[in-house]
């Protein structure tokens, strides 16, 4: 149980001590961190909140709720302002809640209570094209929120749906056919057909008659036309070699690769459905879904504000040539997942300019009466350091190949500078670490929503709040347990007397608060400002309390600090799917 629980449920008692039959049914009082240590570690402002439903005043019911709480061995308590409750921990329950983290191979973390199946959709990239930066954001976080919420005892069903069924295809079969370089395929998969759709693509624009060639090829696709059909197949196996040699550099992977395609006999019936239940109807050739009124319009995600009045923007199923579109393969994919899956929340990993086509996709479940927890988890954009979308110098998208590589590269340099001795399959080995490292923890330190900029520099620094700084501090650590005599044994209980001590003893008891709170509203940005927090309580600590020189009790609980800094770090930054050398 972590302390702010401990807390919450003593204050409870106490409040109903206080207000007996007053106490409003099933009132839970808050008890969270606090954002200045001077005042307490935390804080409650339960007192302030009940007090005008009592009619009386804030303060005098602190003061009694206080008087109730009584001694604890827990916390000291002092009231503030207008009636908040500060709870100072005392020393000695930090000592011993860290002393417990060290028998416990979850650091204090408790599965959850409520467990239940995940699908969480996330990567997406398109068969055919190399990913690219833009790839970073879906493809980390999501990954993240999957090790995370099975850490937490859920389980998780990851799905990479990959756009494998679209009109680009026209184009690739004819590609293949005619002007595909065999051993440029076997060379470079991808690149390969990323070039065949950019030339066909030329000479359509250039040849007018040679874009209705493709389409027919496309056609005969989609009919089912047995040579058509292996050469796609083809373009997908040939795909997933490349895209899964990213993966495995990320340390990455799904359960399924259910892409567009998957879907694509569902459509039909899908959209046949929506029309006899009276949710989906024609308009202009195109069948499409409108508002049905249930929201206000500002909530409204089949309405829009022009020129002052409210005009719909309905989601189109079925265009009217027939062709179907992201809305209804959506549509499918969520039956699917809900039916097979039997998912109790399905999470989207994707950028934000989709929020309007998820908001839809999930209104019009809501008219099927089809219920579930469906989450839009949006990100913001990477940037270049002139604050526009990261490109390269020519202009072009950059790949996250590319990315990758550079950033190993340049991690070589510093483990080199930092390690000039180190053996070169090591050195190899760390930099493979550390330059995917910085490039997870850069992206997992933004607040999702926020827009951020991709900076070399700032990204593998071994200062501030960066990969190279955790995994250094951790190397740190690691590196005072060489210099002892034997297996270092933990002892069963903590002294602790020095700020610094207790300070990083606060520090990593708050492991298991934190990591739960990563789930609320998706926020792995949470788990990446403790982590930094952690390592630079533990320097402080270093720094004023001396570890291998010190004697007694007081030596085996600085030690046991370290140990259990080294194990909390690796364990977060796990949960990143980031490696922590021994050695840097």
């Amino acid at each position: 149980m972590t302390i702010p629980t401990q807390l919450s449920e003593k204050l409870l008692a106490a409040l109903q001590s206080v207000l007996g039959e007053n106490l409003p049914q099933g009132f839970a009082p808050a008890v969270t961190p606090s954002q200045d240590l001077r005042f307490g570690d935390y804080q409650s402002n339960a007192a302030m909140v009940l007090a005008k439903q009592v009619r009386t005043n804030p303060r005098a019911l602190a003061t009694q709720v206080v008087e109730a709480f009584g001694d604890s061995e827990l916390a000291t308590l002092e009231i503030a302002g207008p009636g908040f409750i500060n709870f100072r921990v005392r020393p000695e329950f930090f000592a011993g809640k860290a002393a417990a983290m060290l028998s416990d191979e979850r650091l204090g973390v408790a599965v959850t209570a409520q467990p239940k199946t995940l699908v969480i959709d996330f990567s997406a990239p398109n068969v055919a094209k190399p990913m690219h930066v833009g790839h970073i954001r879906s493809t980390i976080i999501g990954d993240t929120l999957a090790r995370i919420s099975r850490f937490m005892g859920h389980t998780v069903i990851t799905d990479n749906h990959i756009g494998d069924w679209g009109t680009q295809f026209g184009m690739i079969l004819w590609g293949w056919k005619n002007i595909l370089d065999a051993a440029e395929l076997e060379k470079d998969p991808i690149e390969a057909l990323l070039s065949v759709y950019k030339t066909v693509n030329t000479k359509c624009k250039e040849d007018e008659a040679l874009l209705p060639i493709c389409k027919a090829e496309l056609v005969k696709l989609q009919s089912g036309d047995p040579e058509n059909l292996d050469i796609w197949k083809r373009c997908i196996e040939v795909t997933k070699i490349g895209l899964e040699k990213i993966y495995a550099q990320l340390n990455i992977s799904f359960d399924y690769w259910l892409g567009e395609s998957a879907y694509n006999d569902a459509l039909a019936p899908l959209v046949d459905d929506l029309i006899a239940k009276g949710i989906a109807r024609e308009s202009e050739g195109a069948i499409c879904v409108f508002s049905d009124g249930f929201h206000k319009p500002q909530n409204d995600p089949f309405l829009v504000q022009k020129n002052g009045e409210w005009v719909p923007v309905p989601a189109i199923i079925r265009k009217a040539d027939g062709g179907f579109l992201y809305a209804t393969t959506d549509l499918a994919t969520l039956d699917y997942r809900t039916q097979n899956f039997n998912a109790d929340s399905i999470w989207y990993v994707v950028g934000a300019p989709q929020d309007k086509h998820f908001k839809q996709i999930f209104d019009i479940e809501r008219m099927r009466g089809v219920t579930g927890d469906f989450r839009h988890v949006a990100f913001g954009s990477i940037l270049g350091k002139d604050r526009r979308p990261f490109k390269t110098r020519s202009g072009d998208t950059v790949s996250l190949q590319d990315v990758i590589d550079e950033a190993v590269a340049r991690a070589t340099k510093v483990v080199e500078e930092k390690s000039p001795d180190m053996p070169a399959d090591e050195k190899t080995r760390v930099a493979q670490i550390v330059g995917v490292g910085a490039i997870k923890f850069a992206e997992l330190s933004q607040n999702r929503m926020s827009d951020y900029i991709f900076d070399w520099d700032k990204m593998l620094s071994l200062s501030g709040d960066t990969a190279p700084y955790l995994q250094n501090s951790y190397v740190r650590v690691r590196s005072i347990f060489r210099k002892i005599e034997g297996a270092f044994i933990a002892p069963a209980e903590l002294t602790l007397s020095q700020d610094a001590e207790i300070h990083l003893a606060r520090m990593l008891v708050r492991f298991a608060e934190v990591v739960p709170a990563t789930l609320d509203d998706c926020r792995p940005n949470l788990l990446a400002a403790y982590l930094y927090d952690l390592a630079r309580a533990f320097h402080s600590f270093y720094e004023a309390c001396p570890v291998l020189k010190s004697e007694g009790a007081v030596r085996e609980s600085r030690l046991a600090l370290c140990e259990l800094t080294a194990r909390v770090l690796k364990q977060g930054m796990g949960l990143f799917g980031i490696e922590m050398p021994e050695r840097m």
